[in-house]
């Protein structure tokens, strides 16, 4: 097994941190925080290892990822007061555009589009924009949030977990062109396609790897490298 299916595997085990089915802010807080202490508890143990060794740089890299660690926990919980409607928000970016709600239909000149799901750190930067404008008209998260249609709530998904379904995919239509015989070359099951002069080629013919697709999406759900699912509206 190489590295990256081990990253693979490990990272599919994830059913323990979870009340629900997807993790809740507050979940993943509890969770960070437990990290941050586990850590640094583990670089005081290694203080004194059983085996005389110096163990000062695995210490500090311990304690420099508990302080990473601890530092991404402060923003999730700042953000979970945010969700809740706890902290006021500015009602849009200093550019004048608006976030949530306001945001729907709108063609976001800076900054990339249209900030209808807020990244965290365009959330923290509208929080701390109140900061700076004291007298200014503010809003909260649910309200901001009220108008935004079930349908683009219902399918968001990060940028990490396409990335990651992309990647997916594209590891098992590899697997499954060298189930298919290819038409084109004549390529036989478990062969690789060829050029006109016999040799084994790196790229697969189009027939070929249009059919693994075919077959991978109606396996995994996908269309394409998406959920087939429309979400509610």
């Amino acid at each position: 097994m190489s590295t990256n299916d081990f990253e693979t595997d490990a990272e599919s085990e994830h059913g323990e941190l979870y009340d629900g089915g997807q993790i809740t802010l507050e979940e993943l807080s509890t969770h960070l925080s437990a990290i941050e202490l586990r850590l640094r508890q583990l670089a005081r143990a290694a203080e004194t290892p059983a085996t005389p060794i110096e163990l000062s740089a695995t210490i500090q890299t311990l304690r420099n990822i508990a302080g990473q660690v601890r530092t991404a926990d402060e923003d999730v919980a700042r953000l979970v007061a945010i969700v809740e409607g706890r902290v006021p928000m500015a009602l849009t970016f200093p550019s004048g555009e608006g976030w949530g709600a306001a945001a729907v239909g709108t063609d976001r000149e800076t900054h990339g589009g249209p900030a209808i799901i807020p990244t965290a750190r365009q959330l923290l930067w509208l929080s701390d924009l109140t900061g700076y404008k004291e007298s200014a008209a503010t809003t909260t998260y649910p309200e901001a949030m009220a108008g935004v249609p079930r349908s683009v709530l219902l399918s968001f998904e990060s940028k990490e977990a396409s990335a990651r379904r992309e990647k997916e995919r594209g590891l098992a239509v590899a697997v499954e062109v060298l189930k298919i015989d290819c038409e084109r070359c004549q390529a036989a099951e478990g062969e690789r396609c060829r050029t006109k002069t016999g040799w084994a080629a790196e790229n697969t013919h189009a027939t070929r790897l249009r059919e693994a697709k075919a077959r991978v999406d109606e396996r995994l759900g996908y269309l394409g490298p998406n959920p087939v699912a429309v979400a509610e509206n």
